[in-house]
Formats: C-alpha cells, sequence, structure tokens
C-alpha cells in the first residue's frame, strides 16, 4: 500500500475508470474502422502495475472475495493473464474507495 500511495499520489482523488488508466490496468481498444482488435492494458506506471500485479497474485489464493472472482472469471473461459489483470483493476477500484472515504480494510467473513 505505501509503494502505490508513493507512486500514484492521485489515488482517492479520480474515480476507478481515471484510476486504471493511470495505473495501466485500464483495457484499451484497438480498433480501426471496422476491424475490432484486442483489448490490451497499456501504458500508465509501471511501478503500480508491478506492485498490483503482486498484490493480486496473494489476494488470488488468500482473499475469498477476489479468489471468488478470479474462478469466476476462469469458469467464464478468460485466460488466467486477463483474469489476473482484471483482480488487478478490482483490487485498485477498492483501494482507491478505501483511501476515498478513509477508511481501513474491512475482511468480508465468508462461512467455509
Amino acid at each position: 500500500m505505501a509503494s502505490l500511495l508513493v507512486d500514484l499520489p492521485e489515488l482517492g482523488r479520480l474515480n476507478r475508470g481515471e484510476i486504471a488508466a493511470l495505473a495501466g490496468v485500464a483495457p484499451m481498444a484497438h480498433d480501426s474502422g471496422l476491424d475490432r482488435g484486442t483489448r490490451r492494458i497499456a501504458a500508465g506506471r509501471a511501478s503500480v502495475r508491478c506492485a498490483l500485479h503482486m498484490a493480486a497474485l496473494v489476494a488470488g489464493r488468500f482473499n475469498p472475495v477476489l479468489r471468488a472472482f478470479y474462478a469466476a472469471l476462469l469458469a467464464r473461459g478468460k485466460p488466467k493473464k486477463v483474469a489476473l489483470t482484471a483482480c488487478m483493476r478490482r483490487l485498485l477500484g477498492q483501494l482507491n474507495a478505501m483511501v476515498r472515504d478513509g477508511t481501513t480494510w474491512k475482511p468480508i467473513a465468508v462461512a467455509v
């Protein structure tokens, strides 16, 4: 979290789409005329993307909410890297809301 606050001082001041684009985890279209290219993440801040990548890998294993989100994406046939990038964006959105609202992380109780 500290590296994200240092490398992304806009955290908490932008909406989730803007902060995702600034971090480089928003899908960018590569379209031309009638051609629809694949969406890819591009630009943004590499240090933020690296920190989010590692955080999403860990959260995908140990955070029950993100683990279920990741599993649902895989069940729908998404490639693993696409699902991980979606987790990165979801995690960034949650962190953005936490900083904006001045709240701390509150784990959700999940019945096992």
